[in-house]
């Protein structure tokens, strides 16, 4: 089967797009480990700004929260946790941010986690017109309207992109 005809079985953040009604383009692509959104951006031939990356961090309590950010840019976690109104966020190990998001790393969605997630947006990226964002498995984005993110996931617009 060509690379482009490939369909990705049901995961729980494609079942959540289609339970909340959000149209959505399936880009499956061979997983490279620690390739992340540079690797994504090249087989599929996309801009790396409008890829973005899904990131499971805590604040100083260890209360979870998912940040969404450009492909091609880092968090301030300063800057965030300035925002938050809390004293620091850091990302989460590997097995916490497995158990929170119910995700392998580099393969987490914002959408369907295992349990109800705070999540927070890079402003700009409401701006793109379209967004290629993890489906919940590695090897395997969907592009949507980054509306979406506020409409229908409730994340909460931010500014803590440090500059490129």
């Amino acid at each position: 089967m060509a690379r482009h005809e490939r369909h990705v079985s049901q995961t729980p953040a494609t079942a959540w797009l289609r339970r909340h009604g959000v149209a959505f383009s399936e880009h499956p692509y061979d997983y490279v480990e620690h390739g992340g959104t540079a690797e994504s951006a090249r087989q599929l031939g996309l801009d790396e700004h409008a890829v973005v990356k899904t990131l499971v961090m805590q604040d100083e309590r260890a209360r979870p929260l998912l940040v969404l950010m450009h492909g091609d840019r880092q968090v301030s976690t300063k800057q965030l946790a300035r925002e938050l109104g809390v004293k620091a966020i850091e990302p989460c190990a590997v097995d916490v941010a497995q158990r929170h998001s119910g995700c392998q790393v580099g393969g987490t969605s914002p959408f369907g986690t295992r349990k109800p997630l705070p999540v927070y947006v890079e402003r700009s990226v409401l701006a793109l017109p379209r967004i290629w964002i993890n489906g919940g498995r590695r090897g395997f984005l969907v592009g949507i309207d980054p509306a979406v993110l506020d409409a229908k996931l409730g994340a909460k617009p931010v500014a803590c992109a440090l500059a490129a």
